[in-house]
């Protein structure tokens, strides 16, 4: 016997507080925002109404969204300042760094609590720096990608609505109406997902008393990690060592032999399957019919198949959401800073969430290291 507490690596199984903010129901596998499947809010919602419901825990009737709209569109333009930035940034650097950095300076600009105090008019202007962040995400994201391939910026255009001003200052021109309902779908699924890795960061960054900005940085770090967000780049460049369908099984066999990470299956939270697949994959069908791209087809489902015979294990979002991003034409390190675009609704949701009945996380250790010892 042994008075030794059990390690629970990963926090894995550990319940480290409430949150009304979203959740997993584990009886019918539905990810839920606000009670709301998410599902059924990417069938019908914008992304705006979306991050409205997660920011004020309800849908936006037509005057609220109207209002929350209007104030959104106004703020997409970046300073000269932060465009300055991301064109001194060297491109040999990755879109999350520049992303981190554009966020942190976007940080400077803003006026933040006295060290020590938290005040009623903290947390509203708390919400006001997360409706300024997720308007001008898109633009550092598109403006990066554009910069790389030596192109001039594309300014917002307050006519559009966030789906389809993203790709038009990414890519200069409207997409077909198929490739901005795949987007916007695809923003809606990533836009939260409670305690994972880099929210859990913004919030023990939160728990602080800490500043906003500060929050989000710190969770860009930790969503920029393989084992998180960096996942959907992974699939691309499995598919690219795959080569085609017909490789897929020979390609696996190898991998598992090595004990390599098959990147894009599995999920900690979900027992039957990540909820948010079905959606994402059905987006994909449809980009994959627009491009006529039934090779990429077959090579995800062979792929899938065989992770299936062999491991059980089915794909997660990541696995449909980078072959899509693919399709519609974003670079491929640009897929992460894609996810933060969107999952910035969810960071800043609980960091507001956990200011608001603040307890300090702190954990304990348990020492493994050699007992006292005299120098």
């Amino acid at each position: 016997m042994t008075d030794q507490p059990e390690i629970k690596k990963g926090l894995a199984g550990v319940v480290v507080d409430t949150t009304e903010i979203s959740s997993v129901n584990q009886e019918t596998n539905s990810l839920l925002y606000r009670g709301y499947p998410v599902q059924e809010l990417a069938a019908s919602c914008s992304f705006e109404q979306v991050a409205y419901l997660i920011w004020h825990g309800e849908l936006p009737n037509d005057e609220e969204l109207g209002a929350f709209e209007e104030i959104e569109r106004a703020q997409r333009a970046l300073a000269p300042e932060i465009a300055a930035m991301i064109e001194s940034a060297p491109v040999s650097g990755h879109p999350m760094d520049v992303l981190r950095s554009a966020v942190s300076l976007l940080g400077t600009y803003e006026t933040h609590a006295s060290f020590g105090t938290r005040r009623p008019e903290d947390e509203r202007s708390d919400y006001a720096k997360s409706v300024r962040l997720f308007a001008q995400l898109p633009a550092i994201v598109a403006y990066d990608q554009r910069h790389r391939h030596g192109m001039d910026p594309i300014p917002p255009r307050a006519d559009l609505d966030y789906s389809s001003n993203f790709l038009w200052m990414t890519f200069g021109e409207l997409p077909d109406a198929v490739v901005i309902d795949a987007f916007r779908r695809s923003m809606i699924l990533y836009a939260e997902h409670s305690f994972n890795a880099s929210t859990f960061t913004a919030r023990v960054v939160a728990s602080t008393l800490s500043d906003l900005h500060s929050g989000v940085v710190a969770a860009i770090g930790a969503l920029k990690g393989l084992l998180h967000g960096g996942a959907n780049e992974a699939v691309m460049a499995t598919f690219a060592e795959i080569g085609s369908a017909d490789h897929a099984e020979a390609w696996l066999e190898d991998a598992l032999a090595r004990k390599a990470k098959i990147m894009g299956f599995g999920h900690r939270v979900y027992k039957n399957g990540d909820s948010r697949v079905p959606t994402m994959k059905a987006a994909l069908d449809t980009l994959v019919e627009h491009y006529n791209r039934p090779d990429l087809l077959a090579l995800y489902d062979a792929l899938e198949h065989a992770m299936a015979e062999r491991k059980n294990i089915k794909p997660n979002l990541d696995y449909p959401s980078g072959p899509a991003y693919h399709l519609i034409g974003f670079d491929t390190p640009t897929f992460t800073p894609l996810f933060a675009a969107a999952r910035v609704t969810g960071w800043t949701a609980h960091f507001m969430e956990q200011q608001h009945a603040n307890s300090l996380i702190r954990p304990l250790s348990l020492y493994t290291g050699p007992a006292q010892r005299e120098v």
